[in-house]
């Protein structure tokens, strides 16, 4: 377990796939709530998450109390997005905050985490992408120090649905971040 600025971090297990999902259909309602229109509840099953935790990294965080505050996934290829890259980034996906638990700037603090991660591993980036019909996303990414290097205008969902993403990376410092 880390901790880090009071969250605690520790990586998700098989068991912590129900938390996902609540986590993730949470962040899905909200999203609908306020005319987002990215993430639909019931899109992430305990499958997805597994899948995840088998081929890359989930992470969550919590409080002191033990509940969970969020948690992201990370992952060391994105082809779907990115094409075939060699390993220079990690990939963030997934960035899911529990917005009656958390602490200001927990979502920042989430991304921060992944950040170390991947720096740790020798990798120079941290990549994400932001769906391009959400400016507000996409301007948390910015100013949390992401910035757009492509577009990727017909990604094609697992449920056959076509949109449009914005590609955006981070350079790391490995010293500062270690």
């Amino acid at each position: 377990m880390i901790i880090d600025d009071g969250i605690l971090f520790r990586p998700a297990g098989h068991q912590d796939a129900s938390i996902l999902v609540r986590l993730y259909d949470q962040a899905a309602r909200w999203m609908q709530k306020h005319g987002i229109e990215q993430w639909k509840p019931g899109d992430k099953d305990a499958d997805h998450f597994r899948a995840r935790m088998a081929d890359g990294e989930v992470w969550l965080g919590g409080d002191c109390d033990g509940r969970v505050v969020g948690a992201y996934e990370l992952w060391w290829s994105d082809e779907d997005a990115w094409g075939v890259q060699p390993p220079v980034a990690g990939y963030v996906h997934r960035l899911m905050v529990e917005r009656e638990a958390a602490p200001a700037g927990a979502g920042r603090r989430l991304l921060e985490h992944a950040e170390r991660r991947i720096a740790r591993t020798g990798r120079e980036r941290a990549r994400l992408d932001c769906v391009s019909t959400n400016p507000r996303l996409l301007a948390y990414y910015q100013g949390a120090g992401y910035r757009v290097v492509g577009e990727l205008p017909n990604k094609v969902g697992k449920d056959g649905r076509v949109y449009g993403v914005i590609l955006l990376e981070k350079r790391l410092d490995r010293l500062s971040l270690v």
